[in-house]
């Protein structure tokens, strides 16, 4: 599943960089994951970055987009695909 970030986020910039897809930028108040590029690091990492880097820990699961492992990695060959 794709991650969000909460409101309780502070920007302060550390969770864009780790990111290895580029499924975060800066929202009108705070940072935002987009779903159709976040892999939860599958493929990448054994734990989401985001999650690993962030001091306020305002990174949680999305209810709203629930994908298996195997989503999780065809998401990537697609996004790989893409940037090739």
């Amino acid at each position: 599943m794709a991650l969000k970030i909460l409101d309780t986020c502070i920007n302060c910039d550390v969770c864009e960089p780790a990111c290895p897809n580029q499924a975060i930028t800066q929202g009108a108040e705070i940072y935002i994951i987009h779903p159709d590029l976040c892999t939860e690091c599958v493929g990448h990492f054994d734990e989401p970055q985001c999650v690993v880097v962030c001091p306020v820990e305002c990174i949680e699961n999305d209810p709203e987009h629930v994908e298996s492992n195997d989503q999780l990695l065809a998401k990537l060959a697609g996004l790989q695909e893409k940037a090739a």
